[in-house]
């Protein structure tokens, strides 16, 4: 999802720029606060990632020490 988060922002960005220099600065604002707002989503979203992935190999340790312990 964090490649999503990015190509939002940069099309947000990107308005942004285009509509500032049309002299629309109130469209250009709105712009600026979605890529504030993608930029809060992204850092959400790798820490949510980085989460996941610390469960998934904790999940995978655990599956692997319950397969090599004798019964």
């Amino acid at each position: 999802m964090v490649p999503f988060a990015i190509g939002g922002m940069a099309v947000f960005a990107l308005a942004g720029v285009v509509l500032w220099i049309a002299g629309r600065t109130g469209w250009a604002g709105i712009c600026l606060a979605g890529v504030l707002w993608g930029t809060v989503g992204l850092l959400v979203m790798i820490k949510h990632d980085a989460g996941r992935a610390a469960r998934r190999e904790e999940q995978g340790a655990a599956a692997a020490a319950s397969q090599t312990e004798p019964r």
